[in-house]
């Protein structure tokens, strides 16, 4: 296996990038300006000693805690829970929550031996007991896991002075009925609201 061979292999391993995708990746960079591939190569490199888990909320971050973390604007009496930390980055591009976040770092997931204990959920409830927390919005996926984890922190939570609500799901704007699958359309019918 020759060197190109290996970086493709390499790029093949990342999420959404077949061999295809790789290859291409590959053969653009050995045409790329050679200064453009030292400062790429150099942040690659250091990553991971530069980007960490904010150590309140747990989303990406440089400095710690995070700037949503500090920011003294934001609603501090509402936590939004999503999986990941990329999850953060996505909710922020929306503009449309100004609150703080909570990221598990994962979800439950017994089929992969992910149980309550190896989540961030514990870290949860202690912000909601000692924060004032007013509302939790439950941001997991919609999916089988993404369900059985909100439901389990909502019973958590259900005997406190707190407010639990979960992100509404179903047809997206602009989508087409023909396309639904599913699922969608009835999360869409349970989830309907008056007009």
């Amino acid at each position: 296996m020759n060197t190109l061979d290996e970086i493709t292999e390499s790029f093949s391993r990342l999420p959404g990038l077949g061999k295809k995708s790789a290859a291409r990746i590959a053969n653009h960079l050995l045409k790329c300006d050679p200064n453009f591939m030292q400062r790429f190569s150099n942040q690659i490199a250091t990553l991971q000693q530069k980007i960490r888990p904010c150590s309140i909320c747990g989303a990406w971050t440089e400095n710690d805690p995070c700037p949503i973390c500090q920011d003294q604007t934001r609603d501090k009496t509402v936590i939004c829970v999503v999986e990941q930390p990329q999850d953060v980055s996505t909710i922020e591009n929306s503009h449309e929550f100004k609150g703080l976040f909570h990221v598990l770092g994962g979800v439950i997931s017994p089929l992969d031996g992910i149980g309550p204990d190896q989540l961030n959920i514990a870290s949860l409830i202690a912000r909601v007991n000692e924060n004032g927390i007013k509302e939790v919005i439950l941001a997991t996926n919609p999916t089988v896991e993404g369900d059985t984890t909100a439901l389990y922190i909502q019973r958590l939570l259900h005997d406190r002075e707190v407010t639990v609500t979960r992100l509404a799901s179903g047809l997206p704007v602009g989508g087409d009925l023909e396309y639904a699958d599913r699922l969608t359309l009835a999360r869409s019918f349970q989830g309907r609201i008056k007009i």
